[in-house]
């Protein structure tokens, strides 16, 4: 008779190397049932809102690197596709890379929780402290931008990653079920909290909190929800000294979140200060941009940003907005279009020319137009122009109030952002310049800034390209800066040396090539008058022939 008291290994039953004891988990189980102080179902409830909640933090990681990598670099399309796919191979590596923690899968969940929130919430702060003062006013600061937005999108895909084999072991430690309901179970919780937060981040985190303080609170949430699940439900699973470094770690992460949350405001002015100067008037995020105002007081000249884009300044900004609207108004102009221009600065131009009885002006940001009617610098600069009774704004997307509209117009001068910019190229199609043609009446004429043309000599010509594939006769000219004024194009700071030294435009009308102007017509008081011919013949010069038309399903401004 065997006595059932006698060690299982003197039974005389030799047990086959690497066999599991008897009693043990079977292999792969990593240490059986949790012991947990809630039953399984509520166990495994909260497992799941924490896979939803850790799911939400890592789509708005993603969406921060983006937004903010876009900005600095000006590149949406080139950004979203580096972002996401270094993410996305990332997540692949982080999930092999975990295979190794399940054996300890609480304390490592914990652990790449607390990782996680530090290097998420801290990532917006370290871009915008990489651009603004590391950043050469010549760019190379753009490589170093490029390195770190890469870097982050590495460590933060890595650790999202290795998230989903953690995660999957801690939910079936509580209760054993098969393998496909256990992802499926998982994946729909990880779905829906990328839903949740990929809708959170444009409509209550940006506009609420902004990029900086936005990615801080995005951690903090990330890491009080991965030491709560650890620390609450699998406690047990730790021991004593694990259990204290976890929370210390997590405490550490959240001092850390939580002091540069009270420095943002003051990290954020210090490092707008070293990329704008130290005159910054007003600063503020509409719906639509980030827009700033500098100088203008005490003889500093007026620098209004857009997305880091200078728009306005120096002593070469009366010179361009001449260049751009005096041309066109040689003819008939009883009825003017400006599309963007929500400084006023185009508007004040075309007032001075008399005959005009109606301008519209259609702007996508509001919160440009209301600068431009109460800031008492820039209101001054543009002269008011948009108190006149002849001026009619409207906001909205110049794209779409084309295709509504079934007013016809003499001149229409569009006064958009740069067409590198990948948002703006929809407004350098040939779609939306067929709009503007219905737009046009028989003798009407359009005029296009279209970038500087030295530099950027391509996407000149695309634009003249683009226009005259619209059915258009078009006569491009250029006019030269003086080196310290508008940068209408792609620089995001403020020096000099960024400014182009050139703009280029593109003058079009229905029937013929459009004058210029005419030397013997009348002009508005101290306007220099027409184009001069040696500037046409400077554009002429750099032209690139065979070009393609830029359509909306197959952009083309690239230099």
């Amino acid at each position: 008779m065997i006595d059932p008291h006698v060690p299982f290994s003197t039974r005389g039953v030799t047990r086959a190397r690497g066999a599991p004891e008897p009693g043990a988990p079977p292999p792969g189980d990593q240490g059986g049932p949790a012991r947990l102080p809630v039953r399984p179902g509520t166990g495994r409830f909260f497992v799941l809102a924490c896979v939803f909640v850790c799911a939400a933090c890592g789509l708005v990681y993603e969406l921060e690197l983006v937004a903010l990598a876009s900005y600095l670099t000006g590149d949406s399309v080139t950004q979203a596709s580096v972002v996401l796919s270094v993410m996305v191979f990332a997540m692949g590596i982080g999930s092999l890379a975990a295979k190794r923690l399940r054996c300890r899968a609480a304390a490592g969940f914990g652990a790449v929780e607390a990782a996680l929130a530090l290097v998420g919430g801290y990532s917006a702060m370290a871009l915008y402290a990489m651009f603004a003062w590391t950043g050469d006013r010549g760019g190379a600061w753009a490589s170093g931008s490029h390195c770190l937005v890469v870097v982050f999108s590495l460590a933060i895909g890595l650790l999202i990653g290795a998230e989903v084999p953690l995660l999957m072991e801690l939910i079936q430690r509580i209760r054993r079920q098969d393998a496909g309901g256990a992802v499926a179970d998982l994946f729909a919780a990880d779905y829906v909290g990328a839903l949740v937060g990929g809708l959170a981040f444009p409509f209550l985190l940006l506009p609420l909190c902004g990029q900086l303080t936005g990615a801080l609170l995005t951690g903090a949430v990330n890491v009080i929800a991965g030491g709560a699940l650890v620390l609450g439900l699998f406690r047990q699973d730790l021991t004593r000294r694990a259990c204290c470094l976890l929370l210390a770690a997590d405490l550490v992460v959240l001092a850390l979140l939580a002091t540069a949350a009270v420095l943002a405001d003051d990290f954020e002015r210090a490092a707008r200060n070293a990329v704008y100067g130290g005159d910054v008037r007003v600063a503020l995020r509409t719906g639509v941009q980030e827009v700033v105002l500098t100088g203008g007081t005490r003889g500093h000249p007026l620098g209004l940003y857009l997305d880091g884009r200078l728009r306005v300044g120096g002593r070469d900004e009366h010179r361009f907005h001449e260049a751009l609207v005096h041309p066109a108004l040689h003819g008939p102009r009883a009825r003017v279009l400006v599309l963007g221009g929500g400084d006023g600065l185009a508007t004040r131009e075309v007032l001075r020319h008399p005959g005009v009885r109606r301008v519209d002006v259609v702007e996508l940001d509001a919160g440009v137009v209301r600068l431009a009617r109460r800031d008492p610098a820039l209101s001054a600069l543009n002269r008011h122009a948009f108190d006149e009774p002849r001026v009619h704004v409207t906001v909205g997307d110049a794209f779409d109030w084309l295709r509504r509209t079934r007013a016809t117009y003499d001149v229409v001068i569009s006064d958009l952002p740069d067409p590198g910019i990948t948002p703006s190229t929809k407004l350098y199609s040939q779609e939306f310049y067929g709009l503007v043609r219905h737009a046009l009446q028989p003798g009407g004429r359009l005029v296009v800034h279209a970038g500087p043309v030295r530099s950027r000599p391509r996407t000149f010509w695309t634009v003249d390209a683009t226009v005259r594939a619209a059915g258009l006769r078009t006569a491009p000219y250029r006019v030269g800066g003086h080196g310290s004024g508008l940068a209408a194009g792609l620089d995001r700071t403020s020096g000099a040396s960024r400014a182009p030294r050139d703009w280029g435009f593109v003058l079009a009308s229905l029937t013929r090539p459009p004058p210029r102007g005419d030397p013997g017509e009348p002009r508005p008081p101290g306007v220099t008058g027409a184009v001069p011919a040696a500037e046409a013949r400077a554009a002429a010069a750099t032209r690139v022939t065979g070009l393609p038309p830029s359509t909306l399903v197959h952009p083309r401004y690239a230099d």
